[in-house]
């Protein structure tokens, strides 16, 4: 898995981390058994402190997404697959909500909103494989 971080966000780069993986996870993109990158490794592929990737790591860990092995690393948690649809549904109904919060303050009416979101959903309608479980 590749992660990237954008310094212009509002979100610190830990939750930006965790996000990622939820994400993946939630996506099948990551399953229960795959390795993560060591916080070394990690922290000098994204250019971070590697205590930005340990607080991700403890985060998913205590929510249940990830396991540590002891000597062998961070993998994916057998539960894992539930806790982050869940946690990525309510992110993004968070985010959606923001935007479309921004939108009314902008004058949009709701059927211009409606447009944007069936135009940004069909920008990207290609669905994407899933790993069969």
């Amino acid at each position: 898995m590749h992660f990237e971080l954008d310094p212009r966000a509002p979100t610190p780069p830990s939750e930006q981390l965790a996000d990622q993986v939820r994400f993946a996870v939630a996506a099948e993109r990551m399953a229960p058994g795959d390795r993560l990158p060591s916080v070394r490794a990690l922290a000098a592929e994204v250019r971070v402190n590697p205590n930005t990737v340990s607080r991700a790591w403890r985060e998913l860990e205590r929510e249940g997404v990830l396991e540590s092995r002891r000597g062998d690393g961070m993998f994916v948690a057998a539960k894992a697959l539930a806790v982050c649809r869940k946690a990525a549904a309510r992110v993004v109904a968070e985010r959606l909500e923001r935007a479309v919060l921004e939108a009314c303050a902008a004058g949009l009416t709701n059927q211009e909103i409606e447009t944007l979101v069936r135009a940004a959903c069909a920008a990207d309608l290609a669905p994407r494989p899933r790993k069969s479980a």
